[in-house]
């Protein structure tokens, strides 16, 4: 199951730096090597076994952008699930940047219609903190306006924080089939395991696909966290020649397991009752996977049935 991905954004906006984060396994300081993207670069990436995102990386430079409203219209933007169009939120062509996301949209709704679009504003670390929440804000108001009668959700990133990270795994969730269906399931083993939470992440990028919560948490930011932390320990791994497999953090309020489940993915389970033994989450952790991946198997993506059993 294919689907197109549409990165664009005018030339220097980051678009490659993100891209070689969550999909490409590179840190933040080496994406000052890359180069500008020219004209389109193709990448077939393999996400949950059956979903395959074809993500076309749109070079921002002028006489590019002029040629995807042209020449190449229909090739660029026929059969689009998602575009993602990205902002420097420091352009200093802000108006020149809003006129090819305009033709951008006009393009999708011409070919097709029923296209996702997000736009994620871009570089916020070079705004100072206490601004930053005012800057997005106007930023976003501005956006949502001019994309009507589309829909937009807008998302600040940047590539030294979690915030990227936040953004991807938002939009892949919307990607993946029947994920409503994974939820459910996962709840039932969150209960089964009488956890507080627990999160499953795509095993390359480390994005969040879907998660379980049973008790409320003060850090609405702790997925995207986790999944940027446990990345870099993870690739600091890979440097070693070592392969990173589980994991176990234990302490007076909580214990929390990161393990290897199915073939594409992890995952993180948050327990506070420290009278659960250890081992009794990693066996139940063990017993569910032959049923998750089932899930995964499945031809429509997760859309399995039944519930899981686990001892």
């Amino acid at each position: 199951m294919k689907k197109k991905v549409l990165l664009m954004g005018k030339s220097g906006c980051g678009k490659t730096s993100m891209r070689s984060i969550i999909f490409a396994n590179y840190i933040a300081r080496d994406t000052r090597r890359l180069g500008a993207t020219i004209d389109v670069e193709h990448s077939h990436i393999r996400f949950l076994g059956n979903l395959v995102l074809n993500l076309w990386d749109c070079g921002g430079q002028d006489v590019f952008m002029d040629s995807y409203f042209t020449s190449q219209r229909d090739n660029v933007f026929k059969n689009v699930e998602v575009l993602i169009y990205v902002f420097d939120v420091e352009s200093r062509e802000v108006e020149k940047d809003m006129h090819y996301y305009q033709s951008c949209l006009e393009a999708i709704m011409q070919n097709s219609p029923e296209a996702q679009v997000f736009c994620l504003i871009h570089k916020m670390d070079l705004i100072p903190e206490d601004q930053r929440q005012v800057v997005f804000g106007k930023r976003e108001s501005e956006l949502v306006k001019r994309s009507l009668p589309l829909k937009c959700a807008c998302f600040r990133t940047s590539i030294w924080d979690e915030t990227l990270y936040k953004a991807w795994s938002d939009i892949v969730h919307m990607l993946v089939p029947n994920v409503n269906h994974l939820q459910m399931h996962l709840d039932s083993f969150a209960g089964v395991l009488d956890a507080d939470e627990i999160l499953l992440f795509e095993k390359a990028t480390f994005l969040v696909i879907a998660h379980s919560v049973r008790r409320q948490h003060n850090d609405i930011h702790r997925f995207e966290k986790i999944s940027n932390i446990v990345k870099q320990f993870k690739l600091s791994c890979s440097k070693l020649q070592a392969q990173f497999h589980s994991m176990e953090v234990r302490n007076s309020s909580f214990a929390a397991f990161i393990d290897s489940f199915t073939a594409n993915t992890y995952v993180m389970v948050i327990i506070s009752d420290s009278s659960i033994p250890s081992a009794a989450t990693l066996v139940n952790i063990r017993n569910a996977r032959k049923h998750f991946e089932k899930l995964e198997r499945s031809d429509s993506g997760f859309s399995g049935s039944g519930t899981a059993r686990l001892e």
